[in-house]
């Protein structure tokens, strides 16, 4: 079950929504749609929505989905049966219009052969991270949006070993991962009643189921600290990425020791990411290198 919640009220999209290649649909407050079609943003002009028929269509995902939309909670972020994330912003918050984002989940997962195959990875590379990972030697991933960090990450999680118990994380859960001794934990913003439960959070709660190996869907705030502390306690081998338009943006935001920094007795973020990392994966559309080593 997925996209048939949100057909009814978007019949316009709907050819957009049901076509396989198609892996973001975006309704700007302007009427305008933007749809992203094998990495490239692509406009349509042909389709249309008018503000009243997208704001009700929004106001009956919402509820469709168990939410709720309006003046007092203007944001919409939920995810549909099928993993497709929908997200909306509503007047006044969205200035000019409702604007809507239909995130599909992308079933069709690669393998780091068909990553190669396809020119993703050289075979070289390959060979290096696949040691990596039985030298329980940690990787970060990073990249900007597009790029294939969590189809990466997806490709490498294959390779640990059956025997290890994985702790995966994730804010929304993403990546395909089939092992015998897996946990799955996902973060819960605020919703009524009901506090956040963050990444940081789960984080911290990992340590005391055991793992082998962590391997983390995104690292994006405080959790960061958490992680390195984690890496330099003896829980190697984690996996995980970041956003970051270049390598040294991706290392500066991981390192920072802003508020993640609990007390002067600990060590500096700078410190504690060359200790604990060893190899920084950086990626543009299509290709990934690897930029730095740290032992």
């Amino acid at each position: 079950m997925g996209f048939e919640l949100i057909l009814p009220f978007l019949r316009p999209i709907e050819h957009l929504i049901l076509d396989e290649e198609i892996s973001e649909i975006m309704v700007n407050g302007s009427g305008r749609i933007f749809i992203e079609r094998r990495g490239d943003l692509i406009d349509v002009p042909a389709a249309r929505l008018t503000e009243k028929n997208l704001q009700v269509a929004v106001r009956n995902i919402a509820r469709a989905l168990g939410d709720e939309v309006s003046e007092q909670q203007p944001l919409l972020d939920s995810r549909l049966p099928d993993g497709s994330r929908v997200a909306a912003v509503i007047p006044p918050c969205s200035i000019g219009g409702t604007t809507l984002t239909i995130r599909k989940f992308q079933s069709r997962r690669f393998t780091a052969e068909e990553l190669v195959r396809i020119g993703s990875l050289t075979p070289q590379l390959l060979e290096a991270l696949r040691e990596a990972i039985a030298n329980r030697q940690n990787i970060l991933i990073s990249g900007g949006t597009g790029t294939g960090k969590t189809t990466l990450l997806n490709a490498l999680a294959h390779f640990v070993g059956d025997a290890e118990r994985i702790v995966l994380i994730e804010d929304t859960a993403e990546i395909q991962l089939e092992k015998a001794n897996l946990v799955r934990f996902e973060a819960r913003r605020e919703q009524p009643g009901l506090p956040a439960v963050t990444i940081r959070d789960l984080v911290r709660a990992t340590l005391r189921h055991r793992p082998d190996r962590i391997i983390l869907g995104e690292v994006r705030g405080g959790e960061a600290f958490d992680l390195l502390q984690a890496l330099n306690t003896g829980h190697s081998g984690t996996i995980s990425t970041i956003h970051g338009n270049s390598a040294y943006q991706a290392i500066t935001r991981l390192s920072c020791r802003r508020s993640q920094r609990a007390s002067a007795d600990h060590l500096g973020g700078e410190e504690l990411f060359i200790k604990a990392m060893y190899c920084v994966l950086f990626g543009c559309p299509g290709e990934w290198m690897l930029l730095d080593e740290a032992h």
